[in-house]
């Protein structure tokens, strides 16, 4: 047993101790390594230029949570062995290990039908097999196959360490202070009943600000319309590429960085090989490419490059009904033929939708435990907010099209 745990200096918890040999292991694995690479936040900084965090420092902080959770809950009584104490921690420590490059931003072009938390599982799996079975547990939590739910709901959850994290973590970086939660308040409120995740009954008002936060950071900075266009257009611009493969007018060769991603089914993408290639991938990877398609011959590929590398991005029009044909049509009447042709525009002019869901009333529950021992519905705790109204999706519709000279 080692004589020292090993600190990491968090801005925002300040030090981090490791106390176990297994997540400290797990922490140097190459795998995981691979997060101080990948942006927490995709293209979120070209709104917001602080917000430069990487999946690395997340899955740190989101550990540490879970350790002062796991704290809490052991002070209150409850009975958690030293393996399972590993386990939730391993569990959340690799939970985003999966995510492609800029996050969730290239996840639908290079990985078309298949989710990132499938990646990780199978990530999970496979550094399961080099450590010998020391992650069936954490396996277990992951998949919510273990029996004490509660374990899942604090990696996966309505409230889980993972969006205490993020949202602390990403207002931190962003200077958007509507973010920032007492995560300390809503850990120290932590219960247990019947193997569920409960919230004593007083930390009411943190539960309720986390809720108001979650939606607001949404709006203000997870789908800003600025990141919004950025992510829009760095998907574009891959599946153009997608596209010249596809047709022949570009060569994929096996050292390629998007090699990995083509030719491949949903089930192959998640076997050995495949999924080891697909761990070599990072920011760099893609930023690389976006630079030398800038002089690229193709002019889907040389422009929409620009317009990242350069941040000289299209304009996006928001509205909450969906655009008429006729408003794209308008917009594509606009630009100037010359340069984007009609083989193209579609690349240039296009609309589509995205949604904000705060609280998912119909699955798992925000239960709050009453001094009385009363275990009950958030929902119905709080009269003030309308949670019918709150639980549904909102969809804001856009329209993205060139700026005018």
């Amino acid at each position: 047993m080692r004589n020292k745990n090993p600190l990491f200096n968090d801005p925002i918890y300040g030090f981090i101790a490791i106390r176990s040999d297994l997540i400290l292991q797990l922490i140097n694995h190459p795998y995981f390594q691979r997060l101080r690479r990948i942006s927490q936040m995709g293209l979120s900084s070209l709104v917001y230029p602080g917000a430069h965090h990487t999946r690395f420092e997340h899955a740190i902080g989101a550990m540490h949570i879970m350790q002062n959770a796991i704290t809490v809950l052991s002070e209150k009584g409850l009975q958690i062995s030293e393996k399972e104490k590993e386990a939730m921690l391993a569990a959340i420590l690799l939970h985003d290990v999966g995510h492609g490059p800029f996050s969730h931003a290239t996840e639908k072009a290079l990985l078309p039908g298949v989710h990132h938390e499938e990646i990780s599982i199978r990530v999970i799996e496979l550094l399961n097999e080099q450590f010998k079975g020391a992650l069936d547990l954490a396996l277990q939590i992951f998949r919510n196959e273990y029996h004490r739910k509660f374990m899942h709901q604090l990696v996966s959850g309505q409230i889980d360490v993972d969006r205490l994290d993020y949202l602390k973590r990403d207002s931190f970086y962003t200077g958007v202070t509507e973010g920032n939660i007492n995560t300390d308040r809503i850990v120290a409120m932590m219960n247990v009943e019947n193997e569920e995740l409960v919230f004593e009954s007083k930390g009411v008002h943190s539960l309720e600000k986390f809720l108001l936060a979650r939606r607001l950071m949404y709006w203000q900075v997870y789908l800003h319309k600025t990141s919004l266009v950025a992510e829009l257009i760095l998907v574009k611009v891959l599946l153009r590429f997608r596209t010249l493969v596809e047709n022949g007018t570009e060569t994929l060769t096996e050292t390629h960085p998007l090699h990995p991603f083509y030719g491949m089914t949903k089930e192959s993408i998640l076997e050995k090989k495949a999924l080891t290639e697909y761990l070599t991938i990072d920011d760099s990877d893609i930023l690389f490419l976006l630079k030398s398609w800038m002089n690229h011959e193709d002019i889907v590929l040389r422009k929409l490059s620009s317009q990242l590398i350069d941040r000289s991005l299209p304009k996006v029009k928001l509205q909450s009904i969906p655009f008429e044909a006729s408003d794209v049509l308008k917009k594509k009447q606009l630009v100037d033929p010359v340069v984007y042709n009609d083989a193209v525009l579609d690349y240039f002019v296009f609309s589509g939708s995205i949604s904000n869901q705060t609280f998912v009333s119909d699955q798992a529950q925000i239960l709050l435990k009453e001094k009385s021992g009363a275990v009950k519905s958030i929902a119905k705790v709080i009269d003030y907010l309308d949670f019918e109204q709150f639980s549904k999706p909102i969809h804001k519709y856009y329209l993205c099209y060139p700026k005018s000279k």
